[in-house]
């Protein structure tokens, strides 16, 4: 019996010596690589570099040298997603084969895989009714909607890439029938089971993708139904962490099959990552959603639903600048759901940069049914960027991303829960409508008074925010209005800085 212990011991013992870990292992060079980017790239990803006077190909679309590979894998590792955009390969190793790998002469760091924390979206399956019906107007009338699909605004000719968890139902799903009917699936790939069937697995995907470009009886659920659609599995959402290699691979792939537009609804927090690391520069995710922008996409990310934990704050890549970050809205207050994560990044930038309501109705795998998450706030603002593309078709990546966050309804005002509002889309067909004068600032000796001269028609809130010197909020507050002629805002601790006040189209700003 001792003897049967002693050998347990011993294979317990050389299994966990043997344990193996997850790494980027990135490269020096590309030498030895050629490139066309007529045969890599599809005809609408040349299309898109072109029209916005970007480079056809630059060194980070040049492969990766597989000599190196093969060099990697002679050390006993496994290796398996490549990362052309980071020079990188995914690799499965031991301690052991790690330390052997950091050696070759080729290679030049290492680094290991980050994961999250997975949080699924709750949905409330139940047949559409007064409560239902409620919702899928207001989250079409909450971005003035109605304004695009009344001008036969539909995102045609725009292609949207989703990186989420799975799609089932969506090849034959009536919310979907008009996109298949016009064969505007234009590609798809499972990242986690290296395939191209997605119509599996987790609906998350299919209800992020209604909330972009479904419809129930001829009813928008998003607005963007005339697009075309590239879906790309990224996530096993029976594993609560996931990792990050399956969204870096797919963004590649979206930008080689010609994506104008990213929706991902997926973030990643507190494994591996800390709360300074969301800095917008840090992330491998940051630095590839970055890079995409580069490269004339725009990409929609939701901000996250840490709100109620103690996490609190956005996960990356929304950190990122170049990234159009969505928090979310409550469709009964107009105002921040609690579960919405918080602004800025770790360096104090500005985020989320617009919002959109994150409890809606939408498709699910059989049916329809009433969900709620940023996931699907930033999907509703993803099939909005790509009507308003088509409204300017002239116009780059970088420049719709301003003007979606002019077209904010807080515009210019912006806290760290709403950003510049909600997008609206009279912005797009007629401009920005003219302020009108609600309110006026008294100066006091202790505290600003805002007198209310009127209420707008269906507002009831005030927003008010101190920004320091720095150019980072000191304060942020929403206060219901409540028939109140005058407001007091205490701002003497605040001082030195800058009072903003927003009510209804108005808003107006005094140095402290």
């Amino acid at each position: 019996m001792r003897k049967n212990s002693i050998i347990l011991i011993l294979i317990l013992s050389t299994f966990f010596c043997k344990a193996q870990e997850t790494y980027w292992v990135f490269f020096t060079d590309k030498n030895e690589t050629g490139f066309n980017p007529y045969s890599y790239f599809s005809d609408k990803a040349i299309e898109r570099r072109q029209k916005q006077n970007l480079p056809l190909f630059d060194y980070t679309d040049l492969p990766i040298n597989q000599k190196y590979v093969k060099k990697v894998q002679e050390t006993g590792a496994h290796t398996d997603v490549q990362l052309r955009w980071f020079n990188a390969v995914y690799t499965i190793a031991t301690d052991e084969q790690i330390l052997s790998i950091e050696k070759l002469p080729f290679v030049k760091e290492t680094k290991p895989v980050a994961v999250r924390k997975m949080t699924l979206a709750k949905h409330e399956a139940e047949n559409i009714n007064e409560d239902n019906q409620f919702l899928l107007d207001q989250q079409i009338k909450s971005l003035e909607g109605n304004q695009f699909i009344n001008s036969n605004i539909t995102g045609k000719g725009i292609r949207v890439a989703i990186f989420d968890a799975g799609f089932p139902s969506v090849d034959h799903h009536e919310a979907f029938a008009h996109i298949r009917n016009d064969d505007r699936i234009i590609a798809t790939w499972d990242f986690v089971k290296n395939k191209e069937f997605v119509y599996d697995y987790n609906s998350h995907g299919t209800t992020v993708m209604s909330c972009i470009g479904g419809k129930i009886n001829d009813q928008n659920i998003g607005l963007a139904t005339g697009a075309e659609f590239l879906l790309a599995r990224t996530e096993k959402a029976t594993e609560p962490l996931s990792e990050e290699k399956n969204w870096l691979a797919a963004v590649e792939w979206a930008d080689k099959n010609g994506a104008d537009i990213i929706n991902s609804s997926l973030g990643y927090t507190f494994h591996r990552y800390f709360r300074s690391d969301m800095d917008g520069k840090t992330s491998l995710v940051v630095k590839a959603a970055n890079l995409a922008a580069s490269k004339g996409i725009l990409v929609v990310n939701a901000l996250g639903n840490d709100g109620d934990s103690k996490w609190k704050m956005l996960g990356t890549p929304a950190d990122a600048d170049s990234i159009l970050s969505i928090g979310g809205t409550d469709p009964y207050t107009g105002i921040k759901i609690s579960f919405s994560s918080y602004g800025p990044t770790a360096s104090g930038k500005l985020k989320p940069n617009v919002s959109a309501h994150a409890h809606v109705y939408a498709a699910n795998k059989s049916s329809y049914s009433e969900t709620y998450g940023t996931s699907f706030s930033s999907p509703l603002v993803a099939g909005f960027a790509a009507c308003a593309w088509e409204t300017r078709p002239n116009i780059t990546n970088m420049e719709l991303f301003d003007v979606i966050q002019q077209s904010g309804s807080l515009y210019p005002y912006f806290d760290y829960v709403h950003g510049y509002g909600n997008p609206q889309a009279s912005y797009f067909l007629d401009g920005k409508s003219p302020e009108k004068k609600y309110f006026t600032i008294v100066e006091e000796e202790e505290d600003i008074k805002v007198e209310i001269l009127e209420f707008p028609k269906g507002e009831k809130y005030l927003y008010y925010h101190i920004e320091g010197q720095d150019g980072i909020l000191k304060v942020y507050k929403v206060i219901e209005m409540d028939g109140a002629k005058e407001i007091e805002i205490p701002v003497n601790k605040y001082k030195p800085g800058v009072l903003r006040v927003h009510i209804g189209s108005q808003t107006e700003s005094i140095e402290l």
